[in-house]
């Protein structure tokens, strides 16, 4: 199924095209556009073929701005260096170089932001209309609706507070006029797990099929029971960082996991796809090998690297260049090649991470030998023999975010998982006055100032 690049060129009315980010972050002008129904007119009584639509364009829309978010996560959290000729912030911003700080107001702080808020928008839009239809629905079909609707949005809410973190973020955005207040981080923990029971409850009860279609990246996930392996999945990403292993555990049992060392069932998940067809979306994380200086690329920091174990497979995940790459006292001789293509998909989740999870979650309830289970599963897939080190859950833990940082490398994970372990002074700083930044500050609009915090 094909995907388009915008939202705007989805739908055949003016729903998403006037969902724009004006005087704060999460308010919305709304404008009718004198071809189509207005936004009222979808939300108050809707077609099949409206609420279809509607879906389709918060699946689509779930892929701008990753290129941005990526590029904020990947280079605070030292897995890549953003070289560009026209832009030195990703070099000197991001990195924290001398003075230079995280600004409120640029487009590595809003642009995703306001892209992720859009999509929960959008998928506030989609739970009035189908509430609202006088299409003939059953509960159940209007069920799938639902917990489609309540699992999207709060997946855009955490990848929301995996940049504000200590921030938080708004949760209570139905009503553009009446937004509700910013939570602190565990406070947008919660409410991001009761999204997403929610629409568990929602899924458990939406019948065997969707009257809706996803794209490709959730083949094998694209009827209620698939969904809901999806939503437990990423349940399970919030109980752990929670540091709730029983829930974790519990989450896991309900979602996709299977224990494998083999690698097609290491990345069964779902995927954000693109493709090269005319009006889709590429991937904005490929560049091609060996760019010459002064172009954009991404070039691997040379810690994936120099920190690799020998035979590692996983060293795929970066390309050697025939020259190296320099920048702002920065260099590298590796670019990042996690992806291959501007048609490569994007994990939104899958099981490699899931059985990291299961080997986290059990080493917090003191269970090592199925940590050690576990972690040979990911060691035995990137050709590595069975881990010896100690067993404490010290030991354990940081073999676990060993191979977390190779097994998900370029999925967004590393910066997040060293901060949940107060492990950030770990990172590398490539220059003497550089910073490693906690927290990305929260966007100027809001007119609620938190700003970025360093590590040291």
């Amino acid at each position: 199924m094909k995907i388009y690049q915008s939202l705007f060129s989805l739908l055949p009315f003016t729903l998403l095209a006037v969902l724009f980010f004006a005087h704060t972050a999460c308010e919305i002008d709304e404008q009718v556009d004198p071809n189509g129904p207005s936004m009222e007119a979808i939300e108050g009584n809707a077609t099949i073929g409206d609420l279809n639509n509607v879906v389709t364009g918060i699946e689509a829309g779930m892929r701008n701005r990753l290129g941005t978010y990526f590029d904020g996560v990947g280079v605070l959290g030292r897995e890549w260096y953003r070289f560009s000729g026209s832009d030195p912030r990703f070099t000197s911003d991001l990195l924290g170089k001398g003075a230079a700080i995280l600004d409120d107001n640029t487009f590595y702080t809003t642009a995703s932001y306001a892209e992720r808020y859009r999509i929960v928008r959008n998928c506030n839009i989609l739970i009035n209309a189908v509430n609202n239809t006088t299409e003939p629905l059953t509960q159940q079909e209007k069920n799938g609706y639902l917990g489609f609707a309540k699992t999207v949005m709060a997946y855009q809410l955490l990848l929301v507070l995996n940049q504000q973190y200590s921030c938080g973020i708004r949760v209570d955005v139905a009503n553009p006029d009446n937004l509700g207040p910013f939570l602190g981080y565990d406070e947008s923990l919660q409410a991001i797990q009761a999204l997403f029971a929610e629409g568990q409850t929602l899924l458990s009860n939406a019948g065997d099929s969707f009257v809706f279609s996803l794209s490709s990246g959730f083949s094998g996930f694209g009827n209620p029971d698939g969904f809901l392996k999806f939503n437990r999945a990423l349940a399970a990403r919030v109980a752990i960082y929670q540091g709730n292993a029983d829930a974790a555990l519990t989450h896991l049992s309900a979602s996709f996991m299977e224990l494998s060392a083999d690698s097609s069932t290491l990345y069964k998940g779902i995927y954000h796809p693109f493709s090269t067809a005319g009006g889709d979306q590429l991937n904005e994380l490929f560049y091609p090998l060996n760019s010459a200086a002064g172009a954009n690329l991404r070039a691997a920091h040379p810690s994936y690297i120099a920190n690799m174990e020998a035979g590692d497979h996983r060293i795929w995940k970066v390309g050697l260049r025939t020259d190296t790459a320099f920048q702002d006292g920065l260099q590298s001789k590796y670019d990042f090649f996690r992806y291959r293509s501007l048609a490569d998909p994007i994990p939104i989740i899958r099981n490699e991470e899931l059985v990291l999870i299961y080997a986290e979650a059990s080493n917090l309830l003191g269970r090592p030998n199925d940590v050690v289970s576990a972690i040979n599963l990911v060691r035995s897939a990137a050709g590595l023999p069975d881990y010896n080190g100690g067993t404490t859950q010290d030991d354990l833990r940081n073999e676990i975010l060993r191979q977390r940082r190779y097994s998900l490398y370029g999925e967004g994970h590393r910066w997040i998982d060293v901060r949940r372990y107060n492990l950030l002074n770990q990172l590398p700083k490539d220059r003497p006055d550089d910073d490693v930044w906690i927290n990305f500050p929260r966007p100027a609009t809001e007119n609620q100032a938190c700003s970025a915090q360093s590590a040291g």
